[in-house]
């Protein structure tokens, strides 16, 4: 990813020259998809947009990020944010926007005074007469969820709504939104602009028992070796969380990272979180930290998640304490199963990922629980 400091704004010049249907024709030629952890191509997204008949559409780049582990877009705002701004230009252009959002996490205020002075220079520079408002998220998980963004943004509880209608058709105000992530529109200026651009590099958040964690750029593809041998783990690895939401999974030094390859072992890639758990943690105490962290921020909107996140929490602290047998194991995974199933948002539906992946995987450590 080039880091640019002062952007001469060649990708938004070059959208402009070639026209809309181009730039829509060149992003998806190149391959380009949502960094956010959905992988949707950003150019059938903008096309479904432009062809809903409004008089007005919004853009949203969702800086929410309140994925445990997950810090690359931070690094992005704090870096380069230039080129994120000149990729939400680009899509207010090919979408007709007139006005722009930036849902900002709460716990990045910090960022917000540089964020504004780039938007102003860089509005200033592009001669675009269009407006882009920071919105700063009041720390809620759920809102990084683009229902949740939509009602956020509009003032009321930030509750996850049912789809269709998706936020393409009829977003803010009834109107068509298109919501893209920090990394993807980052991207946007530089897919335009390289020939040589690779749609196969992503950003990883490297953190847990390493030396070196932090945000590293690599392939997909690359080995997990690849990735040791970088961060240098600290202690022997017993494995790796993505995320919250992604599940848990051993380390297998020999294990070509992508998205095929973690789905095969129950897993999911989201936005390439990775946390290395150390052999000194036992993963039932993992699982138990995530469980109460998804009873914490459900936004209590429907029953299997508000009530199915608490059941959870409570199976793991009855394991935790000696006083399970195998029927509350298998209770355990019914529970986690049924949430999945029935729950609104993406929320509700991933938040037994770590159980049921750590069952899989990891079932003596719940089994040295069970009186």
């Amino acid at each position: 990813m080039q880091i640019l400091r002062e952007t001469k704004l060649e990708g938004l010049r070059l959208a402009k020259k070639i026209g809309r249907a181009k730039v829509l024709e060149v992003l998806s030629k190149k391959g380009l998809v949502g960094r956010g952890g959905a992988g949707f191509p950003i150019a059938k997204k903008w096309e479904t947009s432009l062809g809903v008949k409004a008089k007005e559409r919004y853009v949203i780049c969702n800086a929410d990020e309140g994925e445990p582990g997950t810090f690359k877009d931070k690094f992005i705002l704090k870096n380069n944010p230039e080129t994120m701004i000149e990729g939400l230009l680009i899509a207010a252009y090919v979408l007709k926007a007139k006005r722009c959002f930036i849902y900002l996490r709460g716990e990045y205020d910090y960022l917000r005074e540089e964020l504004e002075e780039k938007i102003s220079e860089i509005l200033k520079k592009s001669k675009m007469k269009i407006s882009i408002e920071i919105v700063r998220g009041a720390g809620a998980y759920i809102c990084g969820e683009e229902t949740a963004i939509l009602q956020s943004i509009m003032g009321n509880r930030g509750n996850a709504m049912y789809k269709p209608p998706h936020p393409t058709v009829e977003g803010l105000w009834g109107k068509p939104t298109v919501i893209n992530n920090v990394e993807t529109l980052t991207c946007v200026p530089q897919a335009l602009v390289y020939d040589d651009w690779n749609p196969d590099y992503r950003l990883f958040s490297i953190s847990g028992d390493v030396c070196h964690p932090g945000v590293y750029e690599w392939e997909l593809g690359v080995k997990m070796s690849t990735i040791l041998d970088t961060v240098k783990p600290n202690g022997k690895l017993k494995a790796m969380a993505f995320g919250c939401f992604g599940g848990i999974m051993p380390v297998n030094k020999n294990l070509s990272v992508s998205q095929n390859t973690i789905c095969k072992e129950g897993c999911q890639h989201g936005a390439f979180s990775i946390i290395f758990i150390g052999e000194k943690h036992n993963i039932v105490d993992i699982c138990l930290s995530i469980a109460k962290f998804y009873t914490y921020e459900s936004c209590g909107k429907c029953t299997p998640c508000r009530e199915g996140t608490i059941r959870l929490v409570n199976l793991l602290k009855k394991i935790k304490s000696k006083k399970a047998d195998k029927s509350d194991i298998k209770l355990l995974k019914e529970f986690a199963e049924h949430i999945q199933e029935t729950s609104l948002c993406g929320l509700g539906r991933s938040c037994g990922n770590h159980i049921l992946t750590s069952l899989k995987h990891f079932k003596k450590d719940y089994m040295g629980y069970l009186k």
